[in-house]
């Protein structure tokens, strides 16, 4: 059983009401691979410049990552985004794109990456997330992809070839309503998921998370913080952790989707607590055990209607 991740291995620089950060490593499939290794070994798909740090590598293949995936293009530089956030750490403004590498990023599957019985598919170009799926021989138990707004505009017929092909579709709600048309995230659900997934989840950053099924619902809150340092890569640490604890138990059930989505939950909430990735190197698993504890007290109560 192998979880494969696919995504991308960058430089972010962030400025938020709380600081800034210079240079940083960042990139989807980074995030998702220090987040999923908590839970099972990671077989990375992605492409880097020269410029990319060689410790930064050697750090994630102690972690239990297989860079055999990872393209090095010695004489390109690695994708590069910077971004100012509001006060409400919701909003955000691009204040830099530099594709470099990603620009003609075509991924290759290696023959050891076959046994894939997990994808996630981080946020990238919807083509080449499909590229992947094609190159696998046998199809995976479980298919999960994330996306965003820039493909809706951009590439919408692409996109929608794609997510026709997975089985999980990971959307934040403004791109919930833009990808469905309906205001109501129960209608933009039913909208989305006659588009090909099985379930949806539509993150709500600071307000959790929800899971979609045919009729079902579930919904995580997200945990109370007194501090939310930097956003970044949130959304991408909550799919390393649902992904992980998947690939894990190897149980797609709804029920086991529940607690996916709490994990990842937990994790997101790490991950706001510092700049990057810092604060994912940082902890060990008892921490990770305590802090899904304190989302089980936010949720539980006990009613006495009589």
């Amino acid at each position: 059983m192998s979880l494969v991740v696919v995504g991308s291995m960058a430089f972010d620089a962030i400025e938020t009401p709380f600081g800034k950060s210079d240079k940083i490593v960042g990139g989807a499939a980074t995030y998702i691979a220090w987040c999923a290794t908590n839970f099972t070994p990671v077989k990375q798909i992605s492409v880097v410049g020269g410029d990319f740090p060689a410790e930064e590598l050697k750090a994630l293949e102690a972690r239990g990552v297989n860079l055999e995936g990872v393209q090095i293009k010695k004489e390109e530089k690695s994708f590069f985004w910077s971004g100012r956030y509001h006060m409400d750490m919701n909003s955000r403004d691009t204040l830099v794109t530099e594709l470099n590498v990603l620009a003609n990023f075509e991924p290759k599957v290696p023959e050891s990456y076959q046994d894939c019985d997990f994808l996630m598919l981080g946020n990238l170009v919807p083509s080449v997330q499909r590229s992947v799926i094609e190159q696998l021989r046998n199809r995976p138990k479980l298919i999960v992809m994330d996306t965003m707004n820039f493909w809706m505009d951009t590439m919408p017929d692409e996109l929608h070839k794609t997510i026709k092909m997975v089985d999980v579709l990971m959307v934040n709600d403004s791109e919930a309503r833009q990808l469905s048309g309906q205001y109501s995230l129960v209608k933009a659900a039913e909208v989305i998921l006659q588009m090909g997934p099985k379930y949806l989840v539509i993150k709500k950053g600071e307000h959790g998370a929800l899971l979609f099924h045919g009729k079902q619902v579930f919904f995580a809150p997200a945990l109370p913080l007194e501090e939310v340092f930097d956003p970044t890569g949130a959304g991408d640490t909550f799919a390393g952790g649902f992904i992980g604890h998947l690939a894990k138990t190897k149980d797609i059930s709804f029920e086991n989707m529940k607690t996916a989505i709490i994990i990842g939950s937990a994790l997101a909430s790490f991950c706001v607590e510092k700049f990057g990735t810092t604060r994912l190197r940082e902890i060990k698993p008892a921490d990770i055990t305590e802090r899904i504890e304190e989302f089980v007290q936010l949720v539980h109560f006990d009613i006495n209607l009589e």
